[in-house]
């Protein structure tokens, strides 16, 4: 849905394999994936960057933990910039993280946490949509595209299985 839109850009680490995440942009074409080193921040000013320019980016970050580095740019820019601009400028990024499956493995403390109460009390402007089940990943991005401001979808890894059954 995303995907065929001409003004999105998928953005973040793992976006051809590497990832949980990585399988669910096989549908998107590779001239709208953007492979990111591991810079989080950087990755996001990028995002925010390319939405004052009128892209849609959709910004990934594979894991809670890899998100944190980027809360600076999330809390301090991407969600405060309208309201120092009494909205002037609103940027909308989509931004994609997710609680990993710590089953058959687990990934460790480094890797395992859910921010997503943290980051409800420290947005003003950006939405956060949790998708409880994979039948309700589409309705998430909806609502993300129908949102004037940008949006926070976090989602549960459980509920990526391949063929075998597995997470």
């Amino acid at each position: 849905m995303l995907a065929e839109r001409s003004d999105t850009v998928f953005m973040g680490q793992g976006m051809w394999a590497g990832t949980t995440m990585s399988d669910t942009l096989k549908g998107v074409p590779d001239a709208k994936k953007l492979e990111m080193p591991v810079a989080e921040d950087l990755q996001m000013g990028m995002a925010i960057g390319m939405s004052l320019a009128g892209l849609l980016p959709i910004c990934i970050f594979p894991r809670w933990n890899f998100l944190l580095c980027a809360a600076n740019q999330i809390v301090n820019h991407l969600d405060r910039l309208p309201l120092y601009s009494d909205f002037g400028y609103k940027p909308k990024v989509i931004i994609r993280t997710a609680v990993p499956s710590v089953h058959p493995f687990n990934p460790g403390p480094q890797h395992d946490d859910d921010f997503t109460g943290a980051f409800r009390t420290m947005f003003r402007t950006i939405r956060i949509s949790s998708p409880w089940s994979a039948e309700r990943v589409t309705e998430a991005y909806k609502f993300a595209l129908e949102h004037d401001l940008s949006t926070l979808v976090v989602e549960y890894t459980d509920q990526y299985k391949n063929e075998r059954g597995n997470a």
